[in-house]
């Protein structure tokens, strides 16, 4: 498809996502990724491109129109670090399932180059903040610099598993990690929502979505992904342990419900993986099956 100009190749560009991600929950989400000028964040063209399910097979554009960029492919940031914007049509489902409302605060761990902190601030409005931590001091000044004009995002450089950001009401993490960080558990407020890879040593795993109920977590698997691991938040032992059990699911959907804060009882058969003081359960928070 051929577009005039740039502002109809970004609506369009939303639109698709509104269908094909799709995005069913929040109308917001989908005009943020209309707002949002993809090329401020991935350098100047032409650019490398990497089509979803195409076993990585990549291509470069042949100029720099910024049309190219809008559509569902992987855009290299730094090729000899395999590091890539990230595929919006993923993202855009699962921040759909992050229910972001006007006015929220936005914890954002693994920040890039600030394409995604852009769709998220967006999508929270200027009433709403957003704090967005980079572990690369490079990719940190860079999301700086093209969020300059955001002035209700902070670009910090640090470690996110261990930045303090106060209260929140959504976490995103964009990076596998093995398990939650008991900081990211302790700022998420009431009725919070946190979003996060949890991966194996091979990249892969699933994307749990858990929210903060008032008798505990609860929590659900968004299905598999493969991510770029969370520097501060990864243990060896943890990540062979969740590559085990997910191999035995078989392809099967991740059977969680819910996620427990402290050790789990020896005689707990609902526990279906613990690491450190954080464990997923097959039951409800409540304990009890329906």
């Amino acid at each position: 498809m051929v577009f005039g100009d740039l502002e109809d190749a970004r609506r369009w560009f939303a639109e698709d996502l509104r269908i094909t991600a799709p995005i069913r929950h929040s109308p917001r989400l989908v005009d943020a990724f209309a707002r949002v000028d993809r090329e401020r964040f991935v350098g100047p063209g032409p650019w490398r491109l990497i089509p979803p399910r195409s076993d990585c097979v990549s291509y470069t554009t042949d100029g720099a129109d910024p049309r190219d960029l809008y559509h569902n492919v992987l855009v290299t940031i730094d090729a000899t670090r395999d590091l890539n914007n990230g595929e919006p049509r993923l993202w855009a489902y699962l921040l759909d399932h992050a229910d972001l409302k006007p006015g929220e605060h936005i914890l954002q761990v693994g920040a890039g180059t600030g394409y995604y902190s852009a769709v998220l601030a967006e999508t929270v409005g200027r009433t709403g903040r957003v704090t967005a931590v980079e572990y690369d001091a490079d990719l940190a000044a860079r999301a700086r610099d093209n969020l300059r004009n955001r002035d209700w995002i902070t670009v910090v450089h640090g470690d996110g598993t261990r930045y303090d950001s106060g209260p929140v009401d959504v976490i995103v993490v964009f990076a596998g990690a093995t398990r939650p960080a008991d900081l990211w558990l302790d700022r998420l407020r009431p009725g919070g929502r946190l979003l996060m890879p949890l991966t194996g040593g091979n990249g892969w795993g699933f994307f749990l979505r858990a929210s903060r109920q008032s008798d505990g977590f609860d929590a659900l698997s968004l299905g598999s992904v493969g991510f770029f691991p969370c520097m501060g938040g990864r243990d060896a032992d943890e990540a062979d342990r969740l590559a085990r059990k997910l191999k035995r699911l078989r392809g099967k959907p991740v059977p969680v419900r819910s996620l427990h804060r402290g050790r789990p009882a020896v005689s707990d058969r609902s526990v279906w993986y613990a690491a450190g003081d954080v464990w997923l359960s097959k039951a409800p928070p409540d304990g009890t099956v329906h």
